[in-house]
């Protein structure tokens, strides 16, 4: 989960006509028992892989069944989602040779280091290293950090963000202040390796990261988990990792750099990567182990357009046994996401009631949200219904249930033909639909629906804002507030019988509507705008290629 707010994708185009059908009443009781059993201390947390897995996947099948959805991956309910756990061990510092002075950074507090790759050690020894700015190659932008630089073997250092992510509003070539994909770490590990670099190493500064270097220790010391797959990932780069923001000072000092000026002129179009003269190694052993996890998959097939596909999508997967508050052991996740379950299985009944639409409406419960969504990732490379006939999807990722809001706050604004045909639906509730207020913290990058608009499938975020029917923007933000330090990801985060499930019903009702229209007006076919990161896969997709 990545904010408190109800996630939604979904594409229509504009001026179609259709008979919008009546909404069926989005059932409380539903929401209600859904959450309350999956969030109970029997389902232990539903961390994947675990003896809980079979029971959380197990209860959805069967209220999946209940609600008249039929098994969707060609007769089973489940497609297996393959995964691997890669846990480092015996980590060296990560050391810098060759400059003014020798460098040994020291693993956790000054840097961070892991692999994609599915092999029992990483020895990566004097490796020369390169500053390639914010690392990012857009053709369509004419904009190529790696431009005449061979950084095959080498170790690359990386700047977090895009490069005008100082700029006011979205006048930037990257979208100003609303970070794009290619200011996403995970986009510049992704770019680093198709250029062949053997490590890259981004630099993190708090404030374009927009989390603490705490979130970067906690997130990739540990065991990482990743998709296991043909190949064993050996077309990524050896080793993949952050730095401290004093470290990079440090190392560009070392290598007679000025940090500060190549920083700045990493900002600015026509930027070359800069060697630094130094060399860089750093090794660690892995302890692998593989296993086997499910997405849970339920389909109302179409009645004229049956291979076109709207999806419908909520995680079931949660932290399973955590650190203790008050002796509870056990993140239950009532919130993240097990209510976006209950949407999912409440919006199921709803459309089975409404009968069924010209397009078929999937309903997928997705593995390993929390582990980086990969349940969603594996569907999005290995779709039981193709890509290119996916008109759209709606994703569920914490619902709202301190009340209604006036408000209707859109993630990734501008980035599709999306924006103004949901607006008539979120006028028609009587709220305002605005821009997310912190674009720079690139939260449209961080929930299942990103898996498919990676892909090209465009992809709608948006969800109930702060400002309370009852109470306004302050009670709504001190929700939030209260939510985020006081239970997200903690053993708190338990069902309450005293919530208010009015503002989920509210957002439910949209996101059937909205569900419906694409199912239905079968004339529609939504895309990207032309300046948008992903249109070219969409274009691509559509056209077979």
């Amino acid at each position: 989960m990545r904010r408190f707010v109800f996630l939604v994708a979904a594409a229509v185009a504009a001026g179609s006509a259709f008979a919008q059908p009546s909404t069926p009443a989005i059932s409380v009781d539903t929401l209600r028992d859904v959450d309350k059993t999956l969030s109970s201390d029997a389902f232990e947390g539903r961390k994947p892989t675990t003896p809980a897995e079979e029971k959380t996947t197990a209860y959805i099948v069967e209220r999946f069944k209940a609600a008249g959805l039929q098994p969707g991956n060609h007769g089973s309910w489940f497609q297996q989602v393959p995964m691997v756990e890669l846990d480092a061990r015996n980590v060296s510092p990560l050391t810098f040779t060759g400059g003014k002075a020798p460098l040994a950074l020291g693993y956790r507090d000054q840097m961070v280091i892991a692999t994609y790759r599915v092999t029992p050690r990483v020895d990566i020894r004097n490796s020369d290293v390169v500053f390639v700015g914010y690392g990012i190659d857009a053709p369509e932008k004419g904009w190529n950090d790696y431009a005449g630089m061979d950084v095959k073997g080498k170790t690359v250092v990386i700047l977090v963000n895009d490069p005008d992510w100082q700029t006011p509003g979205k006048d930037g070539l990257f979208d100003g202040k609303a970070m794009t994909y290619y200011g996403r770490w995970t986009y510049k590990f992704e770019e680093a390796a198709r250029q062949g670099a053997a490590a890259a190493i981004i630099v993190h500064d708090t404030e374009p990261a927009a989390y603490p270097w705490a979130v970067v220790r906690s997130s990739w010391t540990g065991a990482q988990v990743e998709l296991d797959e043909k190949g064993d990932h050996l077309d990524q780069s050896q080793a993949t990792g952050w730095i401290q923001l004093d470290q990079a000072k440090a190392l560009f000092a070392s290598a007679g750099k000025d940090f500060a000026a190549l920083s700045e002129a990493a900002k600015h179009k026509g930027f070359r990567a800069v060697p630094l003269g130094v060399k860089a190694s750093v090794s660690f052993d892995n302890a692998v182990r593989r296993s086997m996890s499910k997405n849970v998959i339920g389909i109302l097939p179409g009645t004229t357009k049956s291979d076109e596909t709207v999806m419908y999508t909520a995680h079931w997967d949660h932290l399973g046994h955590c650190d203790p508050v008050n002796a509870d052991g056990i993140c239950n996740g009532a919130l993240d996401n097990a209510s976006g379950v209950a949407g999912l299985v409440a919006l199921a009944e709803a459309q089975v009631k409404a009968g069924p639409a010209k397009r078929s409406m999937v309903f997928m419960s997705v593995t390993c949200e929390e582990c980086g969504l990969l349940g969603s990732r594996y569907y999005a490379e290995h779709p039981v219904y193709p890509l290119a006939k996916m008109v759209g999807g709606v994703n569920m990722d914490v619902l709202n249930v301190i009340g209604p809001t006036r408000d209707f706050v859109v993630s990734g604004w501008g980035k599709s033909e999306l924006d103004d045909l949901m607006r008539p639906l979120v006028e028609a509730q009587g709220r305002v639909m605005t821009p997310e207020p912190n674009p720079e913290r690139g939260g449209y990058f961080r929930s299942d629906h990103f898996s498919f608009a990676k892909l090209g499938v465009p992809m709608f975020d948006g969800g109930s804002g702060e400002d309370l029917v009852d109470g306004g923007v302050a009670k709504g933000h001190a929700a939030t507030l209260d939510y985020i330090a006081n239970r997200y990801h903690k053993p708190q985060d338990e069902y309450d019988p005293n919530w208010n499930w009015a503002g989920a019903v509210q957002d439910l009702t949209l996101y059937f509507q909205f569900g419906r229209r694409l199912a239905d007006d079968t004339s529609s076919w939504p895309n990207w705008y032309k300046t948008a990161e992903f249109r070219g896969i969409r274009d691509r997709s559509r056209a077979g290629q």
